[in-house]
């Protein structure tokens, strides 16, 4: 198993108390197994060290105003690719088969391209089957690594953390095209909450994952995308 993905998921989980007095171990957990390179490593460690002594109500609501209440930043990864939404509903069945044949159960109420859960995952697999799924992931990895850091929020070291994991160097620039812009909408809360309902995916039969489910899955998440990004008048 490889923890360091577990930590990370872990951080990029909401805020609880349980986060605040684990965060020790999650620094030893990363440090211990060194896939993180230097850099990347003593940012994570600063974006750590906020956490045992911070208020939990201004953490939480942080994340929610970072994570919830924008889509730009959402960590439902399908909500940044394009594609037509048949496409990213069966991404969604592809995705959620792929965990069920590597043991992971997901809950009633998660949705399989949750970042957390897809790094959960990713925690259970051997290291180089890991890497080429990330790198799949790697165009909105990287998008929401530079928005962040255009916020100033220390929550970006947590996907420099993971780009340095996948080692692959992917600039922003050649992420064009691939993620849906960003849109400057102060507080679209209620937008993504509208989408949401109008775009919900029906879970059903699908495909069994074989041998080339990765390849499969990367252009899926290139096809994928949200098909309320433009609702009708």
């Amino acid at each position: 198993m490889v923890m360091t993905f577990k930590a990370l998921s872990t951080l990029l989980c909401y805020p609880s108390e349980e986060l605040q007095t684990s965060v020790v171990n999650i620094c030893e957990v990363i440090r211990s197994e060194q896939l993180v390179d230097r850099t990347a490593c003593f940012d994570l460690e600063q974006f750590i060290a906020e956490f045992p002594g911070a208020d939990l109500f201004e953490l939480q609501e942080r994340y929610v105003e970072l994570f919830d209440k924008t889509r730009r930043l959402s960590l439902h990864l399908f909500e940044h690719v394009h594609g037509e939404s048949r496409d990213r509903g069966q991404a969604m069945v592809d995705l959620a088969a792929l965990y069920e044949a590597g043991g992971l159960i997901m809950a009633a109420n998660e949705l399989p391209d949750y970042l957390p859960l897809l790094l959960e995952y990713l925690s259970t697999r051997p290291l180089d089957e890991a890497r080429d799924l990330l790198r799949n992931a790697m165009p909105i990895i990287v998008t929401l690594e530079e928005r962040l850091q255009r916020r100033n929020s220390s929550y970006a070291a947590v996907f420099s953390a993971i780009r340095s994991i996948s080692k692959e160097e992917l600039p922003v620039s050649e992420v064009a095209g691939t993620v849906e812009p960003e849109h400057h909408e102060a507080n679209d809360l209620a937008a993504l909450d509208a989408a949401w309902e109008e775009t919900a995916v029906t879970f059903g039969p699908g495909d069994a994952m074989d041998g080339c489910s990765v390849d499969r899955l990367r252009i899926q998440m290139r096809a994928a995308r949200r098909d309320a990004r433009h609702p009708t008048a």
